[in-house]
């Protein structure tokens, strides 16, 4: 069946109030954004409904991209058809024929927002229904659970039919919950974190620290390409690499073993935070979960919050990794974060961390620090690309490395 429009329902944004209208146009841009592939796409925000009238275009390919925006609820394409009973009987006869099952009841929901057509809800529910049941004797009508529901909706430019309700993303638009940053890593918790952030509405930017030659070109392919995947869901994010060479060797030669991925945390939050100030970013967000790693027990989230009066926010701080590990497959990310590049965090991982750190003793150790001036070179050196949905780098550093040979 060729479908001419996809109806959209909004999710949380039916409880927001005066806020309503603000939402309604974010998530209208958000569909553009994400759409803007489909040059005959035309979207409408309206109050109740955003309308999106394809024109031709490939309605499985749109709603393979609707699946992906934050703030909607469900949707559902529809077809367009003249303001006749014939027409509006003869496309729901075809919408039956190609669902029907054994033994399926259905129901006919009418909504009329043209009174002038003749024909009222009532009417129209009662002779579209008498309609199906003489083509198909088979069916059986059930107004409160049933297997099909045809819904027609009578406006001033046609009737539009449905049959089917498509979940959407849920959430709310991103954009609407301010801008945070995200610390990302080449592993599996953070992209969860930016994932369920989002979400909630919140326009991420990612922040990645890069240290060449410890880690290789491959690690920031790797993290360029887990941004391309959250994209999807927002159209495109800003990625910030970070230097961090200097700042790691500086550490391992002047702090203790055992405080040496304490320091290198309470730096890397430094940085995040500076940028988030610099960038007009609200909060930060990591993928840290309570108590999985040595840095992520709340004494060694003590000692690196230290550095930061900026909220710190961790989407997954109470899942376990099985349930972590289960959002990521959902969102595709999982396989590309266990391919084995290591980033920064673990190039320089120490054999034994502490995992209580003391609060004095990490800023004493830090103190030995040159902090202004690592800082300084770092942000100076940080380097801020666009990065659209679905975009690729591992497989072009594979053919780079291939002309090489």
């Amino acid at each position: 069946m060729k479908y001419s429009e996809i109806m959209v329902r909004y999710g949380e944004l039916s409880t927001k109030g005066k806020n309503r209208k603000g939402f309604i146009d974010r998530l209208g841009s958000n569909v553009r954004k994400a759409l803007h592939e489909f040059n005959a796409v035309k979207i409408q925000a309206n109050r109740d409904r955003l309308h999106v009238s394809l024109n031709g275009e490939d309605s499985d390919a749109v709603m393979d991209r609707l699946k992906m925006v934050f703030g909607i609820q469900n949707f559902s394409p529809s077809v367009k058809v003249d303001r006749t009973f014939e027409a509006t009987a003869q496309t729901a006869e075809q919408m039956i024929r190609e669902q029907i099952k054994p033994n399926m009841t259905f129901k006919i929901n009418t909504r009329r927002s043209d009174h002038d057509f003749p024909i009222d809800t009532n009417e129209m529910n009662t002779r579209l229904g008498g309609y199906i049941l003489d083509k198909f004797p088979d069916l059986t009508v059930d107004v409160h659970q049933p297997d099909l529901v045809i819904r027609v909706e009578i406006r001033g430019n046609g009737i539009f039919l449905t049959s089917q309700v498509i979940q959407g993303a849920g959430g709310l638009p991103v954009g609407t919950g301010g801008k945070g940053m995200l610390m990302l890593s080449g592993g599996i918790d953070s992209p969860v974190a930016g994932y369920l952030g989002m979400k909630r509405g919140v326009s991420m930017e990612m922040v990645h620290f890069f240290s060449p030659p410890y880690t290789s070109i491959q690690a920031l392919a790797k993290a360029k390409e887990l941004t391309g995947k959250l994209a999807r869901y927002s159209g495109s994010i800003q990625f910030l690499q970070v230097p961090f060479t200097e700042i790691q060797e500086t550490i391992k030669e002047q702090v203790p073993e055992g405080y040496l991925m304490t320091v290198q945390r309470r730096l890397m939050l430094r940085l995040t935070a500076a940028l988030a100030i610099k960038r007009h970013g609200l909060a930060i967000f990591n993928g840290e979960s309570l108590g999985q790693v040595a840095s992520q027990t709340m004494e060694s989230m003590l000692a690196i919050n230290d550095v930061t009066t900026m909220p710190i926010l961790r989407p997954v701080v109470s899942l376990d990794k099985t349930e972590i590990i289960k959002i990521a497959k959902d969102i595709d990310t999982y396989e590309l974060s266990i391919l084995p590049f290591e980033d920064c965090c673990t190039i320089f991982a120490p054999p034994s961390p502490k995992t209580k750190p003391n609060l004095e003793r990490t800023r004493n150790y830090e103190a030995r620090l040159d902090i202004e001036g690592l800082m300084r070179r770092a942000l100076d050196g940080v380097k801020v690309s666009e990065i659209k949905a679905g975009e690729e780098f591992l497989n072009q550093q594979e053919d780079v490395f291939a002309e090489l040979l």
